[in-house]
């Protein structure tokens, strides 16, 4: 398999590391990362915005085989608190190098799975006290779930037969649905507005999802979005 370092590319337009910056500095996090497999183009890709020494000790070590943020979140349908990873013997090990480049312990690592084995995980951290990350992690935690899908999505259909194989047919009925609940809507607002029930409103977004390979509305809304096939409310 070939491993690809997308933020060595000369990519002015597609400026990842940029997006993870941008991504922190809005949520007041320290750093972010993505690492993804594309099963299809058969490559590993993956950014950062850590230190670049940091980053050279944890390929040298061969940190990204036994990382348990990684491992987990890998296994999981739902993110993953570093917190309970903290008595495994490789995540005191890996974080314990982490601190002397100003990493905290203390992140999340969110998993997004395409509808073709695809699979992307998104890692943020925030060094503060385990108070101060619980409130901050549920006031952000949406967004960074739309954030994770849309770089998932972006760096796999980069890939040409990735994005003719993955880019879904929504229904316009599905579309409007999609469409509303990213402006805010609740199921009932939509169905009001549509003159549908909300049990058909509900159906919508179940088919969407399916479609979109989404395992919550917030990501379907994330993907449809990154595709084009509506627009942020």
């Amino acid at each position: 398999m070939a491993v690809i370092d997308l933020s060595k590319r000369n990519a002015p337009a597609n400026d990842l590391r940029q997006f993870l910056d941008t991504v922190c500095d809005t949520h007041q996090l320290d750093y972010a990362a993505y690492a993804g497999v594309n099963p299809i183009a058969q490559t590993v890709h993956g950014f950062v915005n850590y230190p670049d020494e940091w980053q050279q000790l944890y390929v040298d070590q061969n940190f990204q085989h036994r990382d348990p943020t990684l491992l987990a979140a890998s296994r999981s349908i739902s993110p993953v608190d570093w917190k309970r990873l903290h008595r495994e013997e490789a995540f005191d090990t890996i974080f314990h190098a982490a601190h002397d480049f100003g990493i905290s312990k203390q992140g999340l690592t969110i998993p997004v799975r395409g509808p073709y084995g695809d699979i992307g995980l998104f890692s943020v951290t925030r060094d503060c006290s385990e108070r101060e990350w619980q409130l901050l992690k549920s006031s952000i935690l949406s967004d960074l779930q739309a954030a994770a899908v849309h770089l998932h999505d972006h760096v796999v259909q980069s890939h040409d037969m990735v994005r003719r194989l993955t880019h879904p047919a929504l229904s316009q009925r599905e579309t409007d649905v999609l469409q509303w609940i990213a402006a805010g809507k609740t199921q009932q607002d939509v169905g009001d507005i549509l003159t549908i029930s909300s049990r058909t409103v509900e159906v919508h977004l179940r088919s969407s999802r399916t479609k979109l390979g989404a395992l919550t509305t917030a990501q379907a809304v994330g993907r449809a979005i990154s595709l084009g096939l509506i627009h942020p409310g």
